[in-house]
């Protein structure tokens, strides 16, 4: 049976006087996740670096769209203060990050290590850091971080992402024990293979590089495969918890066992 089929249990939040702030929105899994969450009836603030994408999807779907970069003090204080005078939000949805480069360590590149931490980590902090007063003062907020199976089980020529992605999984955890009095639930969506259109691309800066990651690959996950997990675990009562979500396709049954067809 199909998640979709499950996509609205007895009790299940319909999206009615709900408002999520969604990173990353300007393409892949947080655009995917932004117009999963407007259809379902929230007010969803769309944040990332791109104004212009951002614009035509506030344009499109509604969504509000607010151009910041995570990792910038200014921008993060800029969008809490947006937020809170549009009356706040109960939910933050932490999609921005990604990765650089698949060298091995002994061939490592500061700069893509840097790029990496700053974004999927720091940047990750950063927000939440500003969110966690008016998600407590909500009284049931939500903070759902997309990490990664790279964050769960390390290979070769992953290090620098693995790295990342193995620290925000662990802070998402503490931040669960330490967020716990306040009532504040905190979710993991860690997906595996995801066919996007930037995310190969942006690692390994060559398209025919990044073809191949899913070359062969029948069926990879879709931006909106891993969108429909993010709105459902979001949208259930406050009172369920889905800690940790690893969704793959049924292709992958682990970092280093993906099928591929020949031809």
């Amino acid at each position: 049976m199909t998640l979709a089929a499950h996509s609205t249990p007895s009790g299940q939040n319909s999206g009615q006087n709900k408002t999520a702030v969604v990173t990353g929105a300007s393409t892949g899994i947080g655009e995917a996740t932004v117009r999963a969450l407007v259809s379902a009836g929230w007010k969803v603030f769309a944040v990332a670096r791109r104004a212009d994408r951002l614009g035509a999807l506030g344009a499109e779907t509604g969504a509000v769209p607010f151009p910041a970069d995570i990792t910038n003090d200014d921008d993060v204080a800029a969008l809490l203060a947006a937020v809170t005078k549009a009356g706040g939000a109960d939910t933050l949805i932490n999609i921005a990050g990604g990765a650089r480069g698949a060298d091995t360590i002994g061939n490592a590149d500061t700069e893509d290590w840097d790029w990496m931490y700053q974004v999927n980590v720091l940047g990750t902090m950063k927000i939440t850091r500003a969110f966690l007063p008016m998600l407590r003062e909500n009284g049931e907020g939500t903070v759902l971080n997309l990490t990664s199976t790279a964050g769960l089980s390390a290979y070769e020529g992953g290090a620098g992402y693995n790295a990342a992605k193995f620290a925000q999984h662990a802070m998402t955890n503490a931040l669960r024990l330490e967020e716990v009095g306040n009532n504040v639930r905190v979710i993991e969506v860690a997906p595996g293979l995801v066919y996007t259109e930037e995310f190969a691309l942006n690692r390994l800066g060559d398209k025919e590089a990044a073809a191949k990651v899913y070359a062969g690959v029948e069926k990879p996950l879709t931006a909106g495969d891993v969108a429909d997990v993010v709105k459902y675990a979001v949208s259930l009562p406050h009172h369920v918890n889905l800690d940790q979500i690893v969704v793959r396709p049924v292709a992958q049954a682990a970092n280093h066992k993906l099928v591929r067809k020949e031809g």
